[in-house]
């Protein structure tokens, strides 16, 4: 067999060998790496290498090598579930290096981390003053993540005292003109909602690049051609100004009529109305 193709042929073995190591050894193989993770990529990234190029008739040790490399990873992984002192051990710990606004220089020097580098990394984090951090804390993966002080962290509506209720998860319903009935079944939808929204705008689904359904039932379409503009739903909008019609006619009732008990029923419906109306205002504005 001609040297290209056997090097061909056992590249591609190669490749099918490492994407099913990198599979068993799972997402965090691919994630932030950890100090073992590191050197197992690197070093099974080298053995892959090898087995293609390898010429000789022992190429087969090094995909030995490899699957030893991939069990002994996995046994790392299982005892870092398993054990903290190993996770500590092997991962290191996670260590404050901002405190109350006050950057802490040995643990900084014990990260090797320079007062330029820090700043770097709070300023990707949206922070541009040391003093406005309560915690910064680098974790084993060289992330830091930080901590606002109260009066510089972002208002909610916990801090208002107000309850807001549980948001669903938007759901993608239309990919690449096919429609996706999975995601419409989690959403209590089905096409024929589909299909009357989507004749609401005016658009085919083969034409639908990208379709969405908010937490509201809400759909959202981006199509193939980008030339053409889609008018945004409108359906909190007329939500909104039917309540507040059905306002305006209890008011009307109540200083039309001249029963009083009508009166006062209209009246009153008109204040529970228009304090229902505040209440929901913000969900249907945004």
């Amino acid at each position: 067999m001609p040297d290209w193709l056997l090097t061909a042929i056992r590249t591609l073995l190669a490749i099918v060998v490492l994407f099913i190591m990198t599979k068993l050894l799972g997402k965090r193989q691919i994630s932030q790496l950890s100090f073992f993770e590191y050197i197992t990529g690197i070093t099974i990234g080298s053995l892959a290498a090898y087995t293609s190029l390898e010429m000789d008739q022992k190429w087969h040790l090094s995909v030995i090598s490899l699957s030893v490399w991939v069990c002994v990873s996995l046994g790392i992984e299982f005892l870092q579930l398993k054990s903290k002192k190993a996770r500590d051990f092997i991962d290191g710990k996670p260590r404050v290096i901002i405190k109350d606004g006050k950057i802490l220089e040995d643990n900084l020097k014990k990260e090797r981390l320079t007062t330029d580098e820090l700043m770097e990394q709070l300023r990707k984090k949206d922070v541009f003053l040391a003093s406005d951090v309560e915690f910064a804390i680098m974790e084993p993966s060289g992330d830091i993540n930080v901590l606002l002080t109260k009066e510089n962290q972002p208002l909610t509506p916990k801090h208002l005292g107000i309850k807001v209720g549980p948001e669903k998860e938007p759901q993608v319903v239309i990919m690449d003109g096919n429609v996706m009935d999975e995601p419409l079944a989690v959403m209590g939808l089905n096409r024929g909602w589909l299909d009357t929204e989507l004749e609401k705008i005016g658009v085919a689904i083969e034409n639908v690049l990208f379709g969405q359904v908010d937490a509201y039932g809400q759909l959202y379409v981006d199509l193939f051609d980008d030339q053409i503009k889609v008018p945004k739903p409108q359906n909190k909008a007329s939500l909104l100004s039917t309540l507040k019609k059905c306002e305006a006619d209890l008011e009307m009732f109540s200083l039309t009529t001249k029963a009083p008990n009508a009166k006062k029923m209209y009246g009153e419906c008109a204040k529970e109305l228009e304090r229902v109306i505040e209440e929901i205002k913000p969900l249907l504005i945004r």
